[in-house]
């Protein structure tokens, strides 16, 4: 069980750059395996204001990789049609080069029409968003394989696709799709993904359980084995949790095919006591 934090909010009163500097640093000394970031322009947690500060991602992941040097590091999640593609996996491979391979490459079909509305953003309908989603990621694994022949699908046109340099991380860096969609999402999962990302249903872990047997399904029909899939799930903190409660429930989402738990902090920044609980966790959960 991979345990990792997830950035999603900047609020921290003693000021945004010195409490994300000290956090890269104490993560980095520990068990924790990623440190993720929200990719959005706005606040997207409806329990907060959305004026309520958010940097640009890979921007700050550009930040991070010069601070740390083991965490690695990634989006959860950017939307498919927020950025141009290519400048998308461009982005990526060179957060790849700069980390000495530690990138992810964490995509959505994307959901916010809110924020794309307020800041001008691309966020066509479901249909396209998931074929835009599939070209994409088909454009991803050309560019890294270094393929310079013409990429030509119905919504993406690239007549010389450079992918130079290539990434660290071979062949690819890893590529988690997030979304619960039975029949797209899992599907573009199954034909592109290293990993899934699941919603955190207080069900009893009965909705993680059938999605992965849908994953499962997707697999066999594409030819892919199950087991090559990280499969995670992101769950929020509970006020004042302890560090044995959270590992108990790192635990009980492993009995639900769970892999890698991704913690955020919901309505407020990620505190002290926060990183505390979750190093402490992933301590015992490495043990």
């Amino acid at each position: 069980m991979k345990l990792s934090v997830s950035v999603t909010n900047y609020s921290w009163p003693e000021g945004i750059q010195q409490r994300l500097t000290d956090l890269a640093a104490f993560l980095d000394d520990t068990a924790v395996d990623t440190l993720w970031v929200a990719d959005h322009l706005v606040q997207a947690d409806p329990s907060c204001r959305t004026d309520e500060p958010m940097l640009e991602a890979y921007t700050v992941l550009g930040y991070l990789a010069a601070a740390t040097r083991r965490l690695r590091l990634g989006t959860m999640v950017t939307a498919a049609t927020f950025r141009a593609p290519a400048l998308l996996v461009k982005a990526v491979t060179t957060l790849d080069v700069l980390s000495n391979g530690r990138a992810w490459l964490g995509i959505g079909a994307g959901y916010n029409t809110a924020e794309a509305t307020a800041m001008g953003l691309f966020l066509p309908g479901t249909a396209e968003r998931f074929e835009r989603m599939s070209e994409l990621l088909r454009l991803a694994d050309q560019m890294w394989r270094g393929d310079h022949t013409a990429f030509l699908g119905e919504y993406l046109t690239a007549q010389q696709p450079i992918g130079s340099p290539r990434p660290v991380t071979a062949p690819h860096p890893p590529v988690l799709i997030g979304g619960t969609g039975e029949r797209r999402t899992l599907r573009l999962v199954a034909q592109y993904g290293d990993a899934c990302n699941l919603f955190d249903i207080p069900d009893g872990g009965a909705a993680i359980r059938r999605q992965l047997e849908v994953l499962d399904r997707h697999c066999a029909d594409v030819g892919r084995r199950a087991e090559e899939i990280e499969r995670t799930v992101t769950p929020a903190l509970q006020d004042g949790e302890r560090a044995d409660a959270l590992a108990e429930r790192c635990r009980a989402l492993a009995d639900s095919g769970i892999q890698h738990v991704v913690v955020i902090a919901r309505g407020r920044p990620l505190t002290s006591a926060d990183l505390n609980c979750v190093a402490a966790a992933a301590d015992w959960l490495e043990s």
